[in-house]
């Protein structure tokens, strides 16, 4: 144990000028404290991460399970992505009032609309407990402690480096959280999917939130009587702006990187798991998008789901072309090649690239037929819809009143078309023995794939929320979720293919060796939703050969997109004024040569998802963007970093600032922030 927390404080200072990888604990920041400061950061790791006073960890929380916020007042007021809040924004929404097309800002603390279901979760703070584990303490019983601690506490022990250190994360959450303002999606959502991932970027990516407590700043469910959360800290928000070369920080909770798997992992990515989903949800998207353009409703009800399909949709493209570009798998090999000779005189390394080889080898099918699963029978509503009204009718449940949010944005004409894609897809698709004999039995009964998904359309009463409160075990919706279930993988359900338990053991060991060997590497334990600090500069980068690409983007680029005939490009008519006019108040400033306002901006921090909505943070500590996105070539760096072209995408607090003050008209928002 001693030998091994050498490792790994060794690897943790390794290469202090690692150019801008990595995503660190920030109980452990200190160790990067020289080199952040060498870039430009002038504050103290006590001031990044303390438990004993405010630090900034205190301002930025988990938003809604997959995404990260920042408080910015004393008051309880947030920032998150457009995109973050956008399924409750998409909740609140109506033909007659389209909060997604056309905007809310609440003028008042009465106006702000309360998220059913939504909620927010501060680190209380994280401890290493590796050595209390192996001493023999519970895992359980640590987090019970930990839970008990504090009203709306909720704790768990995550492994870092596959599992050669845990550390316990202690949380406190807050579910009384309501909508203060988000910009139009022609703001919000500028470019819609055909920008998404995309550089150069113009999208308004935020969302205003405010986290209420009650009378003694605690947890609680909501109620009228609460009042605003007060933080323990907020982050001061800086009007000066950035420029190339500046300090950035993002502070987040980045979600799955797989930084050290094999090449076996490099080759089912690009190869086998990309190009099927890619191909999966292109089929989706289609149906969804061309029912959307018929019917405005149809556009509001299915915003959510196209948005959530779509996101990851366009990143695997960028994905398989990042690995494919850098060579990823066969600089792998090389890299275990190298390993290998080094590890052949060692008994207990030696044969370890075998073992690991080995259980790829008998995994990557199974997990390839759980992907397939997920991302087609899986996926559709119905049969999901039926199996819920199922459970409620067992616990005597209100069936129309739980069920009345799924039935608002559900479609069962859509979800047919989709039921029939999908279906042909996994019927096509499946390894041959592995097609569930109950499956195609009933579809030899029918006839065919799609007669039988029109015999459950159109006789299961799951299809009409007037007669879901009828729906049976027998109904024909839930005898297929039923069937699907009972065969669905879920034993081979995980985050990717080498979190699989059989791969999974063997990268213990394999992380404990190559910090052995190779002594020049900057060791960080991969993204797993839980709070990091990664750091770089603001820069641009050279997209092509002879094509560079500049760090920021102005409102000029807006308006030169602007489309009135395309629905992510039809700015808002006071966006038009106010360029015609150049109304832009104290946000105007000169970029290029040209008096404009700043929209977004890159820069070479280490993100993936989770970090959306992430503060970007200066070497001041003070909030200069909103962290939304990455460049499509460099969706790649969840499995490798590449210094030259990887950039994280930010939209720019004055750009913020400005919507919220000359669009918006909520200045008085501004009031409670503190303005540097």
């Amino acid at each position: 144990m001693k030998k091994l927390f050498v490792l790994l404080v060794a690897a943790m200072f390794s290469l202090e000028s690692l150019a801008d990888e990595g995503m660190w604990l920030p109980s452990l920041i200190s160790s990067r404290m020289k080199d952040m400061r060498s870039k430009g950061f002038r504050l103290t790791a006590k001031d990044i991460y303390d438990i004993n006073s405010a630090s900034l960890k205190d301002a930025v929380v988990l938003f809604g399970g997959g995404c990260t916020g920042e408080l910015v007042s004393a008051e309880g007021l947030l920032l998150t992505n457009h995109h973050c809040g956008y399924g409750a924004i998409q909740r609140l929404s109506s033909v007659e009032h389209d909060y997604l097309t056309y905007g809310f800002w609440a003028m008042s603390r009465a106006e702000e609309l309360p998220c059913e279901g939504l909620s927010v979760s501060f680190l209380v703070r994280m401890e290493d407990v590796t050595a209390r584990l192996a001493a023999g303490e519970e895992r359980k019983a640590i987090i019970d402690a930990a839970a008990a601690e504090g009203k709306g506490f909720h704790a768990s022990i995550e492994d870092m480096y596959y599992g050669n250190q845990q550390f316990l994360f202690v949380y406190r959450s807050f579910n009384d959280v309501r909508l203060v303002g988000t910009p139009p999606s022609a703001i919000g959502k500028f470019g819609g999917d055909t920008d998404n991932w995309m550089w150069p970027r113009h999208t308004g990516d935020f969302s205003v939130f405010r986290v209420y407590a009650d009378k003694e700043n605690q947890p609680a469910a909501y109620s009228p009587d609460n009042v605003p959360y007060r933080p323990a800290r907020h982050l001061p928000v800086s009007t000066k702006g950035i420029s190339e070369g500046d300090f950035t920080m993002i502070y987040g909770f980045p979600g799955n990187t797989q930084e050290y798997v094999l090449s076996d992992a490099v080759d089912y990515i690009a190869d086998v798991s990309d190009p099927m989903k890619i191909a999966l949800r292109t089929k989706r998207l289609d149906i969804i998008s061309a029912a959307q353009e018929r019917d405005p409703g149809t556009r509001i009800q299915y915003a959510a789901k196209h948005a959530g399909i779509a996101n990851a949709w366009k990143k695997w493209q960028g994905e398989v072309l990042g690995i494919r570009r850098l060579g990823t798998a066969d600089k792998k090999r090389e890299y275990e090649k190298r390993f290998a000779a080094w590890a052949a005189d060692k008994p207990q390394y030696a044969s370890l690239l075998d073992s690991m080889h080995a259980a790829y080898g008998r995994q990557k099918e199974n997990y390839y037929l759980y992907e397939l699963y997920a991302e087609t029978l899986m996926t559709l509503e119905m049969p999901q819809m039926a199996e819920r009204i199922l459970k409620i009718k067992e616990e005597n449940g209100d069936v129309a009143a739980k069920m009345a949010r799924y039935y608002r944005d559900f479609d069962a004409s859509i979800d047919r078309a989709l039921a029939k894609a999908m279906l042909a897809e996994f019927v096509g698709r499946i390894p041959q023995g592995r097609m569930p004999q109950a499956l195609a039995d009933k579809i030899a009964q029918y006839g065919s794939a799609d007669a039988y998904v029109d015999h459950i359309y159109d006789t299961s009463l799951a299809a009409d929320a007037a007669t879901a409160a009828e729906v049976t075990a027998e109904d024909p919706a839930a005898e297929f979720r039923s069937m699907v279930t009972a065969n669905y993988p879920r034993e081979y359900r995980a985050r990717n293919l080498s979190d699989l338990k059989d791969i999974k053991r063997w990268y213990g060991p394999y992380l404990k060796a190559l910090m052995e060997w190779d002594t020049e590497r900057a060791f960080y334990p991969d993204a797993n939703l839980t709070l990091r600090v990664a750091y770089g500069s603001v820069a641009g980068y050279e997209y092509a050969d002879g094509e560079y690409h500049r760090c920021n983007t102005t409102l000029d680029g807006i308006i030169a997109k602007d489309n009135p005939e395309i629905y992510d490009y039809n700015v808002p008519q006071s966006l038009r004024d106010a360029w015609a006019a150049k109304d832009y108040g104290r946000w105007g400033c000169v970029i290029n040569g040209k008096l404009t306002v700043p929209v977004c901006f890159i820069a070479t921090n280490h993100t993936t998802g989770g970090n959306s909505g992430s503060p970007i943070i200066n070497g001041r500590g003070e909030l200069v963007g909103i962290n939304f996105d990455r460049t499509w070539r460099s969706t790649m760096s969840d499995v490798e970093f590449d210094p030259a072209i990887c950039r994280n995408i930010s939209v720019d607090i004055r750009y913020v600032l400005f919507v919220i003050d000359r669009i918006g008209g909520a200045s008085y928002l501004l009031d409670e922030m503190t303005l540097r």
